[in-house]
């Protein structure tokens, strides 16, 4: 199904600025939806044919909808579109006209002009169509909760006419909550509360306030309530602020252990500020489960934190016990050991300031590999430099593969640059081509099709004559081989360089199942 925009740019001309406006009212247009019990479907005007395109299409949650199928990338023209046109050529709302039949369902049809304000404010001219259709098989005597939503919507409809609906959206706020049958109510110019539905009636019930809502200053009453004077006051300046025609961020109310979420909208059909709209949700539930869940994130923080601790305290005593061996075999293993342990540290450190269980594993792998060059066993000044990005790693795949870097990194710096005693101790090798380049290990990092691609390459001396990656006997490569084949569930090879040194070629998958799962 294509989008909006593509509908748009494919059979129309709007610019870029009309798709945006667009996109702003199908992003809220659920709350007039709701408010209207009808479908709204946005009409733009296909090009020189005389008909329109419907690019969007929201039903009613509170109403039956009056199309089965949906509706979005039909075209229609002929007598089928007269209300349209009407309402696009006239820049007027239009509610003339006898009930349609869709199958067995009549409707009654609506069209309404949608225009973008210009940019000095003044009205704008008509890009699109907003038709509202209401499923009439249902239809019956309207209660006052019905009635307060109609008039409601009769207002929002007219200021999309306007230009002054939807109002700018706050950054990092979403359209899904709160909505009308979460709770609804109306204010007159005054900020005197004229109508509550039974919903919002119960919310505030929820924070103390056991009166009828009728007739209450509704910013006062946001400033008795709220336990945080602060809190209250913002609460109540956003209620005032709908009532100039201006459009406040949504605001929390605590009181007495309850949380209330609300939403104002100023009310100003054909520009003049009749009042407001407060859309109110009780979601004490919601905040509950937030705190629980910071709690629980906090616990995990200081588990990796005490981890990490703890793991440095194995390397301290494993440092400690080298510096006490006589033999150079012994102390050689345990100062691996320790860059081993301290390699898991890093992870659990990184995962303590995390908000969840994944980190950014680019910094990780600078970090290793810095220290990999300070503390490897030659002589040779070797650079390192990372190519791409790793990205953010789940902690289970980071922990596996921070060890296996470790030592492919301390390998290649080792064995690929030995200081010149090693080199004699161990006979004639591979000369790398000329001219001879600087020392360097490139770490190469891409993902592709949720794949983990990582390459090590050095410019050293290259593998030794006879050398058996499987059936090596060094601890290092046995590592290597067993947590990428078994806990990161991937493949490794060592190869020559293309340019002379060393390649470990990695490949990681990144979309893991757990054994049960994948057997299920």
């Amino acid at each position: 199904m294509s989008t909006l925009r593509d509908l748009a740019e494919e059979h129309t001309r709007l610019r870029p600025a009309d798709i945006d406006h667009l996109h702003r009212i199908a992003g809220d247009w659920q709350l007039l939806s709701d408010l209207s019990f009808a479908d709204l479907l946005l009409w733009v005007p296909v090009d020189g044919e005389g008909s329109f395109l419907c690019v969007a299409q929201v039903r009613p949650t509170t109403a039956p909808t009056a199309y089965q199928d949906d509706q979005v990338g039909r075209i229609v023209g002929g007598p089928e579109v007269a209300h349209l046109e009407v309402a696009y050529g006239q820049g007027r709302i239009w509610r003339e006209g006898d009930p349609v039949w869709y199958g067995d369902v009549p409707a009654r049809h609506e069209a309404i002009p949608v225009r973008l304000r210009a940019a000095d404010g003044e009205s704008g001219e008509v890009i699109a169509v907003v038709g509202r259709d209401t499923n009439l098989s249902t239809a019956r005597t309207p209660s006052q909760l019905e009635l307060n939503y109609l008039t409601t919507a009769d207002d929002l409809a007219q200021m999309i006419a306007d230009g002054t609906f939807p109002p700018p959206r706050h950054p990092g706020e979403t359209t899904s909550a709160p909505r009308v049958g979460d709770g609804l109510v109306r204010l007159d110019a005054g900020g005197k509360v004229t109508y509550a539905s039974p919903n919002a009636q119960s919310a505030y019930r929820r924070l103390g306030y056991a009166s009828h809502l009728v007739g209450e200053d509704l910013a006062a009453l946001h400033r008795r309530l709220a336990n945080d004077p602060l809190e209250g006051t913002e609460a109540a300046n956003g209620i005032l602020a709908a009532l100039r025609g201006e459009a406040p961020p949504r605001r929390e109310i605590d009181a007495r252990g309850a949380t209330m979420l609300t939403r104002a909208l100023p009310l100003m059909p054909a520009g003049v500020p009749i009042g407001a709209l407060v859309l109110v949700r009780d979601i004490t539930e919601v905040r509950r489960r937030d705190r629980a869940l910071i709690t629980k994130d906090a616990t995990i923080r200081e588990i990796h934190h005490r981890v990490k601790n703890n793991l440095q305290t194995v390397a301290a005593l494993l440092r400690l016990q080298a510096r006490r061996v006589a033999m150079p075999e012994a102390r050689v293993a345990l100062e691996e050991s320790v860059r081993r342990v301290a390699s898991i540290a890093l992870v659990h450190e990184t995962l303590s300031m995390s908000s969840d269980e994944a980190v950014e594993f680019d910094g990780i792998v600078d970090r290793v590999a810095s220290a990999a060059t300070e503390v490897a066993a030659t002589e040779v000044t070797v650079g390192m430099r990372r190519k791409g990005s790793f990205g953010v790693l789940p902690a289970e795949i980071a922990t596996s593969l921070v060890m296996v870097l470790n030592e492919l990194l301390l390998n290649a710096v080792e064995h690929g640059f030995p200081s010149a005693d090693e080199a004699d101790e161990e006979g004639p090798q591979p000369q790398p081509q000329e001219p001879q380049e600087a020392p360097q290990v490139v770490v190469s990092a891409h993902r592709l099709r949720k794949t983990l691609h990582v390459t090590v390459t050095d410019n050293g001396r290259g593998l030794p004559t006879g050398f058996d990656a499987e059936g090596g006997a060094k601890l290092g490569l046995q590592i290597v081989r067993a947590l990428v084949t078994g806990e990161l569930r991937g493949s490794i090879q060592l190869r020559p360089g293309s340019e002379g040194g060393t390649e470990a070629v990695l490949t990681v998958p990144l979309a893991r199942s757990s054994p049960d799962r994948a057997g299920s």
